[in-house]
């Protein structure tokens, strides 16, 4: 398999952006017409709240423009762009950096998470934001989403086998192939693999709900303690595996636990409803991170992640409505690093 030469390296998500990237792609024939509203008020609630801190850019499509602009006036930067829903996360490119000061955009062919959903104009969305950010491309030969990588910028990655070496995305790729590939586009010297879960979720089990690095060495991690969730014995496993495992430097990682709220708000609540804390979202200067109504695990996840990001503000939203639809505020979000000075 041939990959990009350049000595890229994607950086963690806590160093410095340039931008934050979203998609308003929410649509009425795959949310439905009582949930649509919720979630572009929620969108605009994380992009409104990014954008305190460090500038925003949305594609949004023509259709959409006003109800963006009444939402979120002069904020946000809105560009018009045919999409097909809002995960820009997985949609759009992952940004890599170089020593020498180059700024890279890999494209890694959004297959709509293995042909699950329409994704025409989506496939589409890693080139557009390359070109509007005036960042040269690089393109994979693998196809995977952003929401399945997770880097500590310094030479390790954790990455989940159910989504990444699953025959709906790089049928007939070993494992050691893909470890080759983006080992080179991404700066890696270690991959940390969690087996996920095929088939319960849309992406099949993407890390950014599992596992997070908030330093080099630490790690945040899910557990699901309902012992009927289709979750509860693959992230008990994670946790046995992460506590076993050391980083590309040789560290053990520290891992600090963020246990799933017991309850939810109803309004939204179903079996696809995604409560989980893992997938918050690191800006300049702030966490943003759901809030689920649960005042205990709330709470408990907020004096988490204040004590792992001591000199950030953490910033807590009601995402109900994306969270009914499986995702999450790091699956809405992409980040463009700064080039290095």
């Amino acid at each position: 398999m041939k990959a990009a030469v350049g000595n890229w390296y994607m950086p963690d998500e806590a160093e410095a952006h340039q931008r934050t990237w979203m998609a308003f792609g929410a649509s009425e024939e795959i949310w439905g017409s009582e949930l649509l509203p919720v979630v572009q008020q929620n969108l605009a609630d994380i992009a409104l709240s990014i954008a305190e801190f460090e500038p925003v850019s949305m594609l949004v499509r023509e259709s959409d423009l006003e109800i963006a602009r009444d939402l979120m006036g002069e904020k946000v930067e809105l560009l018009p762009c045919p999409i097909d829903d809002l995960w820009i996360r997985d949609t759009g490119p992952v940004f890599v950096l170089s020593d020498d000061g180059r700024k890279a955009a890999i494209d890694f062919n959004f297959n709509g998470w293995g042909e699950k959903q329409s994704h025409e104009q989506d496939a589409l969305v890693a080139g557009f934001v390359a070109d509007a950010s005036r960042t040269n491309a690089i393109a994979s030969t693998l196809i995977l989403e952003g929401g399945g990588i997770e880097v500590d910028g310094h030479g390790t990655a954790i990455i989940t086998e159910s989504c990444v070496l699953n025959a709906n995305r790089n049928p007939g790729i070993s494992k050691a192939q893909v470890e080759s590939e983006l080992k080179a586009l991404l700066g890696l010297e270690k991959i940390i693999w969690l087996p996920g879960i095929k088939g319960k979720d849309i992406t099949d089990g993407h890390t950014d709900f599992y596992a997070r690095f908030t330093k080099p060495g630490t790690v945040v991690a899910a557990y699901e303690p309902d012992a009927d969730s289709f979750d509860h014995a693959v992230t008990k496993r994670h946790l046995e595996i992460l506590r076993e495992s050391t980083d590309a430097h040789g560290r053990r990682l520290e891992v600090v636990v963020l246990e799933a709220p017991s309850h939810i708000r109803e309004d939204f609540a179903h079996d696809d409803f995604a409560a989980g804390y893992i997938n918050f979202y690191v800006c300049n200067g702030a966490v943003i991170a759901p809030e689920f109504g649960d005042k205990r695990s709330d709470r408990d996840t907020r004096n988490k992640l204040q004590a792992l990001f001591p000199e950030r503000e953490i910033i807590m939203l009601n995402i109900d409505g994306i969270a009914a639809g499986g995702g999450g505020i790091h699956c809405a979000t992409q980040q463009e690093p700064r080039m290095n000075a």
